[in-house]
């Protein structure tokens, strides 16, 4: 089984839709998702992502099924400084670094400032729904590996955000969900390929080979977006997105 794990193309988060160059963005998408067999997409309900595969799922004349749980990650802390919510991945580095918890795939609920908020309970959600979508192809969670009967060819693509997916990857893949979410970046339109493994016979583990790519971005001569990350310099705005 293969997983493609999009990125929505660079958004505008006030219209909840895309840029202008979104839109380009979500072009250059389309010729390549139109060339690869996919046999079902999955898209995030939040309009950035439903327009990021609208002209590929036109000129394939499918439709995309639409689920919940595939909206942005919704999980919050208390920021200590204002009292107000904020998001996950807001913590900085000078302080999630120095938590030996939130190094570990289990502990970071227990996180003083993580528990503030409701992160645990969405990434479970997060877990849940990709468990439930791969049980449609007849694959079963067990601890850290996946049973079946019979090991898919399908390749499905799904189309969401940067949070998500971090969450998504932390579950199939085993790994610690903060070192992720800080240390990773998606940009917008980028596709993160996963397939199946099964070295045992009726036991699948996922792995990666590519994350984040763009390459549909170079070859139509279009400029990396990057919505999603920070500045890069203290006090110097160099056009970088802080949100996700």
């Amino acid at each position: 089984m293969k997983l493609l794990i999009v990125r929505h193309c660079e958004p505008d988060y006030v219209l909840d839709s895309l840029t202008e160059k979104g839109w380009r963005e979500s072009e250059l998408l389309a010729d390549r998702l139109c060339a690869l067999p996919i046999d079902d997409f999955y898209v995030s309900p939040l309009g950035r992502a439903q327009d990021t595969v609208r002209p590929t799922l036109t000129r394939l004349g499918k439709q995309a099924e639409t689920l919940p749980w595939l909206e942005e990650f919704r999980g919050t802390i208390i920021d200590p400084k204002t009292a107000r919510r904020s998001y996950a991945w807001d913590l900085t580095p000078q302080y999630w670094t120095k938590c030996p918890e939130l190094w570990d795939q289990e502990a970071w609920r227990t996180n003083a400032l993580v528990a503030t908020g409701n992160s645990g309970a969405i990434f479970d959600e997060t877990a849940a729904g990709m468990d439930a979508l791969l049980a449609r192809y007849g694959y079963t969670r067990e601890d850290c590996l996946y049973r079946t009967e019979k090991n898919s060819d399908a390749t499905i693509c799904l189309v969401c955000h940067f949070g998500v997916a971090m969450a998504m990857l932390s579950h199939l893949l085993r790994l610690p969900f903060y070192p992720l979410l800080h240390g990773l970046i998606l940009a917008p339109s980028s596709v993160t390929t996963l397939f199946t493994e099964e070295r045992v016979p009726g036991e699948v583990w996922f792995r990666c080979a590519a994350l984040g790519d763009t390459s549909h971005l170079y070859a139509g001569g279009e400029p990396i977006s990057h919505y999603g990350r920070y500045r890069e310099h203290f006090g110097v705005d160099d056009g970088m997105g802080s949100k996700e």
